[in-house]
């Protein structure tokens, strides 16, 4: 039977919609398994085959904060997590701004140059930062992370809003000079009103890469300024893997950034494919 246009249309779409809940679920299995084993206990968490159906305990939580100050930890996320992608943004809106409005010959090569660097194995540079961080008496300190952290997302943050800032008519920007506005005013009366959307999403992708960095908070910290991707490292010991209390500590890690996430998706979607991933 041949189908009409409206027809197939239709069809398209729906399994184009099959396809897109199909992926969804996909990808959100893991977590929907990490949340569930967290309510096991470890006979269950270790059972084959798995179980669904079992009898929930709060007893992993209890141990987390009867063994570490769970706040402490997640203090220090929040602390080191927002402050890096303030000091980040504050570092690359003036730098996006030059590169935008005042392009050189060089100015692809700097940015291709500054992307490059993400190309880098962390591994590659922790002796030599190791070395810097406990010659300035920076071990297990949250200035240390403050600084690594702004300093790895900064050249992710510079290409996104200098994308966004290149979106921007300049005959705008030239109308602000002509009323005889400062480059200050220029920026802050006109330039981030109109790109508010590209650099809240700038902001929040910033953060959530800050949140989820692992490999510097395990290497540079130890108590005192350890945050969240710390904790969970700490749950892995030599006896073995205790997965109902990884998967307790885990979904306590992750739930703050999943549902600061989840209730800035439409701000960060926005921003995201305003200009970003063209």
């Amino acid at each position: 039977m041949t189908l009409t246009l409206k027809q197939h249309r239709r069809l398209q779409s729906l399994l184009l919609g099959i396809l897109a809940w199909a992926i969804a679920l996909l990808l959100f299995f893991p977590i929907f398994w990490m949340v569930l084993t967290s309510f096991k206990t470890e006979i269950d968490a270790f059972a084959t085959p798995p179980q669904f159906i079992f009898t929930p305990t709060l007893e992993n939580y209890i141990h987390i904060q009867e063994r570490s100050d769970y706040f402490h930890f997640a203090w220090n996320s929040v602390l080191i997590s927002f402050s890096a992608t303030l000091l980040c943004m504050l570092i690359a809106v003036p730098a996006a701004y030059s590169m935008a409005f005042y392009e050189t010959k060089r100015t692809k090569q700097t940015l291709l140059w500054m992307l490059s660097t993400k190309m880098l194995p962390p591994v590659g540079v922790l002796m030599p930062i190791y070395l810097l961080a406990k010659g300035f008496s920076l071990l297990d300190s949250k200035l240390a992370l403050i600084v690594i952290y702004t300093l790895i997302n900064l050249p992710i943050v510079v290409w996104m809003v200098y994308t966004y800032f290149k979106d921007i008519p300049r005959d705008i920007l030239e109308a602000a000079r002509l009323d005889g506005a400062t480059l200050l005013q220029e920026m802050v009366r006109v330039l981030l009103p109109i790109s508010k959307g590209g650099l809240a999403s700038t902001l929040l992708l910033s953060l959530i890469l800050c949140w989820n960095e692992a490999f510097w908070s395990l290497n540079l910290t130890s108590s005192n300024a350890a945050p969240l991707t710390a904790l969970i490292a700490s749950y892995s010991s030599p006896e073995g893997l205790f997965w109902a209390k990884l998967s307790a500590v885990s979904t306590l890690a992750c739930a703050p950034i999943l549902i600061f996430g989840w209730i800035s998706q439409k701000q960060l979607v926005r921003g995201l494919s305003f200009g970003a991933v063209k």
